[in-house]
């Protein structure tokens, strides 16, 4: 399977060593695209594909399977109708676009061209969130009934990422859907939201903490918290912690990803941590593995013919608890999630 990467920024370079991981399993890079050309070239260079500076460009001149779209929200809308014009299958990085109207577009352009999409939702494939899943899939807490997920750091993302300073939705678009998409893969669909942000960081445009509830419709509850101004130390940056309680036990995974169940009144400690790759490093190694993990589960389902997890459609759950959050937040009540 032929895939051009279209972008090749900062977190791409996660997705292009990923590809060149997963060559032995058939892919092969082929093309890469930035509209910073030099960006391009050094990345053609190092992943040996060509390099081109227009999406437009690269899809008429190759002959691709599909294209990985690692761009900023704003463009996703315009790559996705690239490609799917071209009738290319898709894995896009979340979010989805910038906003709903333009999110549901994204899936709806994808479905009428008959073109596969599928998002890239990597926090659920980390190696510690699989195996405490794998924990309530084998029933050793019984049926989940709380739970906290929390991504808290006071980590200077913005030497890397400067324009999240002006971002008018921050925290909880940028990372906030991550955790709140763990929410969803823990205890299922939400049937309401309550949320307060706060603006902790007078550089900040818009909010970079936010506290949520969720009322799941198992009836379980949850607490999702991503706060981006945390002055907490150790700080877990840039681990998600999460503990989750059942009708029989508990597990969590907390800092240094050391897990802790008990099941039927007896405990244990586990080490849910990830291993090091060539290409990944402590502390980001379990994020950039997850990226991988992401790459090849989507692979695997398309070749078995079969939807992944994080389609489209599926994403569009988790984005409509993001919008849900800021209404909340605005009105000061609960809310219902579109489509709910």
């Amino acid at each position: 399977m032929r895939v051009g990467v279209i972008g090749c920024g900062f977190f791409a370079q996660n997705h292009l060593n990923g590809w060149r991981d997963l060559a032995a399993e058939g892919v092969e890079l082929v093309a890469v695209c930035d509209i910073d050309r030099a960006k391009a070239e050094e990345a053609g260079k190092a992943f040996g594909a060509k390099s081109y500076a227009d999406a437009a460009t690269m899809l008429n001149q190759e002959k691709l399977d599909f294209v990985d779209i690692v761009t900023r929200m704003e463009s996703h809308l315009e790559m996705v109708r690239l490609a799917a014009s071209r009738r290319v299958d898709i894995i896009l990085q979340k979010p989805i676009a910038e906003s709903w109207r333009a999110a549901q577009e994204v899936v709806e352009t994808a479905r009428k061209a008959g073109v596969r999409l599928a998002i890239h939702e990597n926090f659920r494939w980390q190696s510690p969130m699989r195996k405490l899943k794998g924990v309530i899939e084998r029933g050793e807490i019984g049926k989940p009934t709380w739970a906290r997920v929390a991504f808290r750091t006071g980590y200077d993302i913005y030497a890397v990422q400067p324009y999240l300073h002006q971002a008018q939705r921050y925290a909880i678009l940028d990372v906030g859907i991550h955790v709140l998409d763990l929410a969803r893969f823990f205890l299922g669909e939400v049937e309401r939201v309550s949320c307060e942000t706060q603006s902790r960081n007078p550089l900040n445009v818009g909010e970079d903490t936010a506290t949520i509830m969720l009322r799941h419709k198992s009836g379980a509850v949850s607490v999702v918290e991503c706060s981006m101004e945390s002055r907490i130390d150790p700080d877990p940056f840039p681990e998600t912690l999460v503990a989750i309680e059942g009708e029989r036990g508990s597990a969590s995974v907390g800092p240094g990803l050391k897990a802790h169940v008990t099941s039927g009144g007896a405990s244990r400690d586990l080490d849910f941590g990830s291993p090091l790759l060539s290409w990944t490093s402590q502390p980001w190694h379990t994020v950039q593995e997850s990226v991988l993990r992401t790459q090849a589960a989507i692979l695997r389902a398309w070749r078995d013919g079969v939807d992944p997890e994080t389609t489209g459609d599926d994403n569009l759950k988790t984005y409509a608890l993001v919008e849900a959050c800021y209404e909340a937040a605005r009105q000061g009540r609960a809310v219902a999630p579109a489509g709910n």
